[in-house]
């Protein structure tokens, strides 16, 4: 599996770019908002994608991603039944990532039906599937950033390696974000192993 590719911005267009690494060009399928940012990185001449891989027998792609949070957004918006790939990059093309997350906590499901491809049931199994594992809005209605999921699954990953379970962990790690959501996944782990 692939995690991220970096390389030349060979061809850039708002639904696709090639980049090359190694002498190969790589055909990635990429969002608006991603061709957004390469765009404005262009000058730099070089990118860094991350990389959700779909194998059929057919073929395989690539879609690729400018930020780790809008790659796991689309892999929550895959999950839910009636959303392909295509369909959930649609998504994230007519929303930026805090958009998308905000409209699904909101339950807004105007927002989410206005997007081609988006009929009302659709929207409302996306908010419903979805709710729980995006985040919470403050008062402000704020996103929190959902960098502080992927420090607790690193943190739960490497608990369970080294024999924890993860029932016995979780709300350990859990307690520990909320009282600092900006700490790293080393740290983390060394306060988590002070309270066993």
């Amino acid at each position: 599996m692939f995690e991220y590719i970096k390389g030349k911005i060979d061809q850039l267009s708002p639904t696709n770019v090639i980049l090359e690494n190694g002498d190969i060009g790589y055909l990635i399928h990429i969002s608006i908002n991603t061709f957004t940012q390469l765009n404005e990185a262009k000058e730099a001449k070089e990118a860094k994608l991350f990389i959700h891989q779909i194998i059929r027998e057919d073929a395989h792609l690539f879609y690729g991603f400018f930020s780790w949070e809008e790659r796991n957004i689309f892999r929550l918006l895959i999950s839910v039944s009636g959303i392909g790939a295509n369909t959930a990059r649609m998504i994230l093309s007519a929303l930026s990532p805090n958009e998308t997350i905000e409209a699904i906590t909101t339950g807004n499901v105007v927002v989410l039906k206005g997007i081609k491809g988006i009929g009302a049931k659709t929207a409302q199994r996306v908010i419903v599937d979805l709710r729980d594992k995006v985040g919470k809005t403050t008062e402000k209605s704020e996103i929190f950033d959902i960098s502080s999921n992927r420090i607790k699954e690193e943190s739960l990953s490497a608990l369970a390696t080294l024999g924890f379970t993860k029932s016995s962990v979780t709300k350990i790690v859990e307690s520990i974000i909320s009282k600092n959501p900006e700490i790293s996944v080393e740290e983390l782990l060394r306060e988590a192993l002070g309270k066993f």
